[in-house]
This record gives C-alpha cells, structure tokens and sequence, in this order.
C-alpha cells in the first residue's frame, strides 16, 4: 500500500482528486460556506467502531454544519494521518463510509492530502454554497422570537450515527431569524447563539430521545440537531422549547433558573489536563 495507490483508488470514483490543487468554479450570486472539523482517535472515536462508521461521522459534522446555515454542500476535502494500525482494508471501509454520505449529500469529494501519526486522525473540509446574504447565522435572534429544535436531543450516549438535516436546515431559509447545530450541548450551545445574537434565552421544556435523561440532553452534546429561532407568528418545523427574551446576553434559564453553560469544551479539557 502506498500513497499513490490510496489516490489512485479515490481518483477512479473522484475526477477532481490528481492535481495539486481541485479547480473548481464558484457558483454565481452564492456565498460560499467553508468548514472544517478534526477527529481524532481517542478523542472522537475509538477502534472498536467500524471503520466505514468512523468515515461516516467524521463528514457528517462538517456537513452539520453546512446545515445550520441553510446551505448547500458541494466539494469535500479529506486529510488524514495513517497510524501503524491502519491496514488497506481498513482504509477503504473508511473511504466507503465518506462516499456512503456524500452521495446521499449529493457532494463530491475533491481531494485532500495523507501523512501517518501514532494514532489515525482526519480533517474534513466542506465547501457549500448559500443564496447571497442568505446565510443563516447565530446572530440573528431577537427578543421574543420562539426558540426551536430539529428533533429529540439525548446526547452521545443516545445516538450513535450522526444525520446531518441539510433538507431541514433549506427549510429554513425565510423563516429562522438565527441558526446554529447542537455539537457541545445545549446548555452550551444555546449561550454562544444568545451572546451571538446579544440576548437571553426562556427554556421551557424539551423533548427526549428514548432513555435520555434532562441532564444528557443539556449537556451531553454530539445530537447534531439543529438550533433554531424564528419570530413567534412565523409557522416553523421542529419543536418549539421555549423562546428569546432581553436580558444579560447568553443567560439562558430553564424553569426560571439560570442554566449554566457546560458542555464539551475541548480547550478546558486540555487545561484540565494540564492542571491535574
């Protein structure tokens, strides 16, 4: 196995991987999106998963993404590190599982680039594209919008694949006034889009992937469902959990008591780490 039959392979099923760079034109009157997301072995994932799995969830979190903004995703850049684990036959279930995604986002993958490490982590980039100054954004909500979700939340331990709502998140165009995926939490996740958007946030109530509990809900993060607002007359999909008030910009409360906002920090941890 070499790097240049590894290429080979992705080249027969991608014509844009060979050259140096991917030439591609930028579509007319659109906005690009452009977004970036590691994994990393012990951090995002660990061997036990497949390796067609690993692939899979290491796109579908930049396409997330592309997602919260109302966008389309087009071209996809894959980079990893091989670690002395990673045989050939591992390496294509991992290739089988990017494809598997990217033909159902309807995204061709580009190119990318292959180095080796002690442990296997990749670097997914999705370029998309999006209507000019159409792009939904976490700073749009204003006070006494509803505050919305795409579906269930329950955290990592509840849902194990990853689907990113690129469908919903077009449905949303016209209608959301601001938009981010729920990655690290809601606790958490909820305070940056109301510091965004320079508000506050009312929690009423949330619904629950089966077994879930509040906690794993608040603070678990990996739903990947989308988090949303639109103004109170406007008729939206998903469910609606409360609302956008004035107040200290990213306090958020839930039953009338402020929530803190803890998540997945991935900064605090390495402090922590360094600390203990």
């Amino acid at each position: 196995m070499t790097e240049d039959s590894i290429i080979g392979k992705l080249r027969r099923r991608s014509p844009l991987i060979g050259d140096d760079c991917a030439v591609i034109p930028s579509p007319a009157g659109q906005d690009l999106l452009l977004k970036a997301d590691l994994s990393i072995e012990g951090v995002h994932f660990t061997r036990e998963r497949s390796a067609e799995e690993i692939g899979a969830r290491a796109v579908a979190r930049s396409l997330s993404d592309i997602a919260a903004t109302g966008g389309t995703p087009l071209y996809c850049l894959v980079s990893m590190a091989l670690a002395p684990w990673t045989d050939e036959q591992w390496i294509d279930g991992f290739y089988r599982g990017i494809y598997k995604l990217l033909r159902k986002a309807k995204t061709s993958l580009a190119g990318g680039d292959i180095s080796h490490s002690g442990r296997f982590f990749c670097d997914v980039i999705i370029c998309g594209s999006v209507a000019k100054g159409r792009a939904l954004l976490r700073s749009g909500a204003r006070a006494g919008d509803a505050l919305y979700v795409s579906g269930p939340l329950g955290g990592w331990r509840n849902k194990r694949s990853i689907t990113p709502r690129l469908e919903f998140g077009r449905k949303l165009l016209g209608v959301a006034t601001a938009c981010m995926d729920i990655s690290d939490g809601l606790a958490l996740d909820l305070h940056r889009l109301s510091k965004a958007s320079g508000v506050s946030a009312q929690l009423d109530h949330l619904p629950l992937l089966k077994g879930a509990t509040l906690d794993q809900a608040l603070h678990d993060g990996e739903d990947y469902e989308l988090l949303f607002t639109a103004p109170p007359r406007m008729k939206a999909p998903g469910f609606r959990i409360g609302s956008i008030t004035k107040g200290k910009p990213g306090t958020v409360r839930y039953s009338g008591k402020v929530l803190e906002p803890i998540g997945y920090d991935h900064a605090k941890r390495m402090q922590g780490r360094q600390h203990s």
